[in-house]
């Protein structure tokens, strides 16, 4: 495995001669005596220079040493002591627990116990016991450690129900009692917005409790596997998952009555979807088609989990620059980074340590360099400036939850993953669409000399799975920005550069600085984060949902709803 640092000691002999102890403290005193102290500011303004500040944080941020910064790891920890020690040396004031920078977040571990879980279908005539690991996974069981099912089972399709635009996965099926079997995602044929919403496994999961069912089984679609091979994410099974936990010591935002959950790959589908004419391949036909249909399926099945399940603790990082208007300064324009990666995991070409350099030490090191531009500006900022490098992003957003009262956070700019391979002309404003947010941000690029382009992959719904989402489902205004896909070099195509790192290397080792990393596109992409945020900072009023937006109306507050009446179309 690779090495970025080798620690030493350095040995210092004493010499035996009183003299020559004598002769050396004089010559320090002299030193010092004669050493210049520093009279004007020492900040590096010369070109280039926020470029290579990014690059020594990634450096250091996605260095083996830091082992992948798993949530709740040694790693971890030392991301998160550089990174408080970076935004005090900014000049950033503490806003975290107890006067500091750290913001404690409890946390439950589970992890699953190496062949503790069964799924066996029974049919008439048949038994099949599926093979762990290799053709299913248990899901992590956060409210106990030992469970099991066995329950007649249902085709429940995507387990979509939108009233809205009159589609229903559940029509004439009965639930109660029973284990759901479903398919990721959501219809092709749904807009952006819905089509994320409704591939959330947290509002299928809820779909499924609220008709009655006692299980679930998640099969993984051929299309899918193409992207992401089973065998790929199986190898890393004992990787834990982690849920926040309340001050009764339970884990928060889980299904309980899910007994058991399980994972599926596409080769095993005919186990479990074979039955009455109907067919895994039809299924998996259906579903590129959009014509899926729900239906019963013969005899039972039986389920079972064995989880290992404690509590831990991790830390967010949190800073602030008040705000100059003493009005405006009691809110806060909320910049998010997550610090956390995956850690380490299975070897691949004798590498363990899934660096994270992309995903997210460059978003965490763009966020800093704004911090350093703003916190540097001429004029302060009138509303106040909060600043989070987030823990468990990787486990579920659980580090989406900032110091300060959230109906005090006006908007917040969230940076996850830029893939910065290729020299870009660009930057991608995922979710900008849904509020007043745009037209500041198009402002900010005009002034910072930056094309916008639309989210090349709507089908990846990443819109719903970084810590912005979080803060829409709180109903605050987000944006979630990216690096760009217009490549400057003639014949290169900035999309492929995108899809390349996608298939090889994201969540893989190779996530780490050997690759390319374009620093002075990472730079541009700080000035315009700083941009963003110093005008919605001075801004006299919120931003504002777009009225009627999806979001808006599923998740905005009351007072930002009322301002979405007047918003802009």
């Amino acid at each position: 495995m690779r090495r970025g640092f080798r620690s030493g000691r350095l040995a210092v002999r004493p010499s035996s001669s009183p003299l020559a102890w004598a002769a050396a403290l004089c010559l320090l005193a002299a030193c010092q005596r004669t050493a210049p102290l520093p009279t004007r500011d020492v900040h590096d303004t010369a070109p280039g220079a926020d470029a290579r500040r990014i690059e020594a944080d990634v450096r250091f941020l996605a260095d083996d040493l830091l082992e992948g910064r798993e949530t709740g790891t040694r790693g971890y920890d030392l991301a998160a002591l550089y990174v408080a020690q970076r935004l005090r040396a900014i000049g950033l004031q503490p806003a975290g627990d107890d006067g500091g920078y750290f913001q404690r977040v409890p946390l439950l571990r589970a992890q699953r116990v190496d062949g503790g879980g069964s799924l066996i279908v029974h049919r008439p005539g048949a038994t099949v016991a599926l093979k762990y690991r290799e053709q299913f996974l248990p899901q992590l069981d956060f409210d106990r450690s030992q469970a099991r099912v066995a329950a007649p089972a249902v085709f429940v399709g995507q387990a979509v129900h939108a009233p809205e635009l009159d589609y229903d996965d559940f029509a004439g099926l009965d639930l109660r009692g029973k284990i759901a079997v479903l398919l990721h995602g959501a219809p092709a044929r749904f807009d952006i917005d819905r089509r994320a919403f409704y591939s959330s496994m947290q509002e299928k999961f809820a779909a499924l409790v609220a008709r009655g069912a006692v299980g679930a089984v998640i099969v993984a679609s051929e299309d899918e596997e193409q992207r992401q091979p089973w065998a790929r994410s199986a190898q890393n099974w004992a990787r834990p998952g982690m849920r926040l936990r309340g001050a009764d010591g339970r884990a928060l935002d889980t299904f309980p009555q899910l007994q058991v959950v399980a994972s599926v790959c596409a080769a095993a589908a005919p186990l479990l979807l074979d039955a009455g004419g109907r067919s895994a391949r039809q299924v998996f036909r259906d579903a590129r088609e959009e014509s899926l249909r729900g239906y019963d399926l013969p005899g039972t099945l039986e389920l079972s989990s064995l989880t290992r399940i404690a509590p831990m603790q991790s830390r967010n990082v949190v800073a602030r620059r008040p705000g100059a208007d003493p009005a405006l300064a009691r809110e806060h324009v909320l910049f998010s980074a997550h610090l956390d990666h995956v850690g380490i995991g299975a070897p691949v070409r004798g590498d363990a340590i899934y660096n994270g350099a992309l995903d997210n030490a460059l978003g965490v090191a763009i966020l800093l360099e704004a911090a350093q531009q703003l916190a540097r500006a001429p004029s302060p900022p009138q509303r106040s400036l909060l600043f989070l490098a987030a823990t468990g992003e990787e486990k579920g957003l659980l580090g989406a939850h900032p110091s300060v009262a959230r109906d005090s956070i006006v908007a917040n700019i969230n940076m996850d993953m830029p893939v910065l391979l290729t020299p870009t002309r660009d930057a991608v404003p995922v979710g900008v669409e849904h509020s007043s947010l745009q037209a500041t941000l198009e402002r900010a690029a005009g002034e910072v000399g930056l094309r916008l382009s639309p989210d090349p992959s709507p089908e990846e719904s990443v819109f719903v799975r970084s810590d912005q989402y979080a803060f829409i489902r709180a109903g605050i205004p987000a944006v979630y920005l990216t690096g760009g896909i217009q490549a400057q070099a003639a014949g290169t195509d900035g999309r492929a550069v995108l899809r390349e790192f996608l298939r090889e290397r994201y969540h893989q080792p190779g996530d780490d600085v050997s690759q390319p990393i374009q620093y002075a596109d990472a730079a541009r992409l700080a000035r315009l984060n700083a941009r963003i945020g110093q005008r919605i900072a001075d801004d006299p009023e919120r931003p504002r949902w777009n009225r009627g937006d999806f979001f808006a109306e599923r998740f905005a507050r009351p007072t930002t709803a009322a301002a979405a009446k007047t918003a802009a179309p």
